[in-house]
């Protein structure tokens, strides 16, 4: 094929889509997001590949707290399989997580042993502040799988290991449930 033809292919390919639609999916993409940690350092998702992520909206001061406990040994039982959580701080909820990053990280280490990833505050709830992260999650224009409503704290999204959304579960649903135990350990 001469020089000409092969760029006439190429062409073609890109107008009828099929490079636009590659740039499309990663730009939407699970593994396109950053967030910052709680120690304020950049954190690309792109870490998170090959690994079941559990991602969880969490605050110090609600009924759901105790859930840390549960989070920490469900991250502690499948961590070495490839499961991992992403805890995201929220105040959005009744005003149940007052603390700065430093207080959240000192609750969080002192009352429960916490040493899966947790982020910077930030907004969940469904509004034009919403986090990035958050916005992927809720919407299926993004996420290309579901809507989904944050309603209350401790609520819990399920992404598998290419970075597909799975589930999402409500803040009632205990993160040591059969369900959510099975994903951790890959058997969804």
């Amino acid at each position: 094929m001469n020089y000409l033809s092969s760029l006439a292919v190429i062409l073609s390919l890109f107008v009828s889509g099929v490079f636009y639609n590659v740039q499309e999916e990663s730009e939407s993409s699970f593994y396109s997001l950053n967030a910052k940690t709680l120690s304020g350092e950049d954190f690309s998702f792109e870490q998170l590949k090959g690994k079941r992520v559990l991602i969880v909206n969490t605050a110090s001061k609600c009924g759901y707290t105790p859930q840390y406990e549960e989070l920490q040994q469900l991250y502690m039982d499948y961590e070495m399989q490839g499961f991992t959580i992403v805890g995201f701080p929220s105040n959005d909820f009744g005003k149940q997580e007052p603390g700065s990053n430093k207080e959240i990280e000192e609750f969080c280490q002192k009352n429960y042993g916490v040493t899966f990833l947790m982020m910077d505050k930030v907004v969940v709830k469904n509004n034009e502040e919403q986090h990035p992260v958050y916005q992927w999650l809720t919407q299926m224009s993004l996420n290309k799988v579901a809507d989904a409503k944050v309603k209350w704290n401790f609520n819990k999204f399920l992404i598998d290991d290419k970075g597909h959304w799975v589930k999402h579960y409500p803040s009632k649903i205990s993160p040591m449930d059969d369900k959510i135990v099975n994903f951790a350990k890959g058997n969804y």
